[in-house]
């Protein structure tokens, strides 16, 4: 073989091994670089794009900061592996996204930076925030939605959650599900999650009715919209809060066991 032909195919076998065991997202983490120098160019731009033609213009100030998130949205996959969901999120046509994605066995893939908005709460609703993208923090378990959260995942989301309240200074009555801010259209997570014990744990709010004395009159559709919940559908509403609160019962209707459990959430909203 000439020397040519023997270059040339040691190059060849260099680049089938290079491709071989680069890792998998090498490219969609360059193509992330490369939006996040796209959008900075952007932001450089709209000054002059923006400003108004009026008074003195564009008059630029140095007392700002980025956006932080104030909530924290937990999700399940609704897909059969972690690697089945990183690939959703990682392909430009899906549109999809999130900042964390926890796989059943603890490990923790952070896939955007907590300062940007990801695309995980869809059309949603909590009280009166209806862009719950722009203002949180989504999270998504490696689980089908009908099998129960193992001890590593939500010993990781624990951990999780703990860095993020501390670095963000967000409330512990902001961590919610998406079933509790998009009623009737997402049920995630599922039944099977604890809410109890992590909101034990110090993140989401949960109910302790042993000395609990609601008023007689408390209107509980009412209760529920103070909780948080859009009420526009009293049933989507209702289903909702029992995928959180009350996972064993599977009816949407209100009765007079969910009194001292809705008059406790809402002192603690």
């Amino acid at each position: 073989m000439s020397p040519h032909k023997s270059a040339l195919s040691w190059i060849f076998l260099l680049t089938v091994i290079w491709t071989c065991t680069r890792p998998p997202y090498s490219q969609t983490n360059r193509s992330y670089k490369k939006q996040v120098r796209d959008y900075g160019k952007d932001i450089m731009e709209y000054p002059l794009k923006d400003s108004f033609e009026t008074a003195g213009g564009w008059v630029g100030t140095t007392n700002f900061s980025m956006r932080r998130p104030n909530y924290v949205i937990i999700h399940h996959t609704a897909q059969d592996s972690t690697g089945q969901t990183l690939r959703t999120f990682t392909l430009p046509r899906t549109k999809v996204s999130s900042h964390y994605v926890i796989g059943r066995d603890g490990a923790v893939y952070h896939m955007l930076n907590d300062l940007l908005r990801a695309h995980h709460a869809g059309v949603s609703k909590w009280g009166n925030t209806t862009d719950l993208n722009s203002c949180s923090i989504g999270i998504e378990l490696d689980n089908n939605g009908s099998e129960p959260f193992s001890e590593a995942q939500i010993s990781s989301l624990l951990m999780v959650l703990d860095k993020l309240q501390k670095a963000y200074s967000i409330p512990t009555a902001n961590f919610i599900g998406h079933a509790d801010i998009a009623p009737g259209r997402k049920v995630d997570p599922s039944r099977f999650f604890p809410w109890e014990k992590v909101a034990k744990a110090g993140f989401g709010i949960w109910y302790d009715t042993t000395a609990s004395t609601p008023p007689a009159d408390l209107n509980l559709i009412q209760g529920l919209r103070i909780i948080g919940y859009n009420t526009a559908n009293e049933k989507n509403a209702i289903q909702s809060y029992r995928i959180h609160y009350t996972p064993g019962d599977t009816t949407r209707q209100l009765h007079e066991g969910d009194r001292k459990i809705i008059w406790e959430l809402m002192r603690k909203s």
